[in-house]
């Protein structure tokens, strides 16, 4: 598995769709994922450092695997299958259980962002989706 980081996001207002560009961490290769207005915007949110006066969805998230005192561990994006990325949230349980949850990539950076989990690619989805420079 490589690891990435979060490199771009491109918001379009007048688009549904946005994207993310996930980044190598000690590479050229970049992975274009296309996501929701809204998880785009829950992401820029976090990154932004703007505190809503209230929970948002991803942050309810967290907070709700905090209080069952589980970590998140990693995302890992394993998978593509007609053309849709597929990805899974690693949680460390309190008794040092490992479990995996089914996620959407978009969620999974989100919730990434959101507590400092590191996330990772499946090198045969980069190899199926990477490129080496956006512009």
């Amino acid at each position: 598995m490589i690891q990435v980081e979060l490199s771009k996001i491109i918001i379009d207002e007048k688009r549904q769709d946005q994207v993310i560009v996930l980044k190598e961490k000690h590479g050229e290769r970049q992975l274009p994922i296309v996501i929701g207005f809204l998880e785009a915007s829950s992401i820029k949110m976090k990154l932004s450092g703007i505190e809503p006066p209230r929970p948002m969805t991803h942050d309810l998230i967290v907070a709700i695997f905090q209080g069952l005192e589980a970590k998140l561990s990693r995302l890992i994006i394993d998978k593509m299958i007609a053309n849709t990325f597929h990805a899974k949230l690693e949680f460390r349980i309190k008794n040092g259980e490992i479990r995996f949850i089914d996620a959407r990539p978009s969620d999974g950076v989100a919730l990434a962002v959101r507590t400092g989990a590191p996330i990772f690619i499946e090198e045969d989805v980069l190899k199926k989706a990477a490129i080496i420079k956006i512009e």
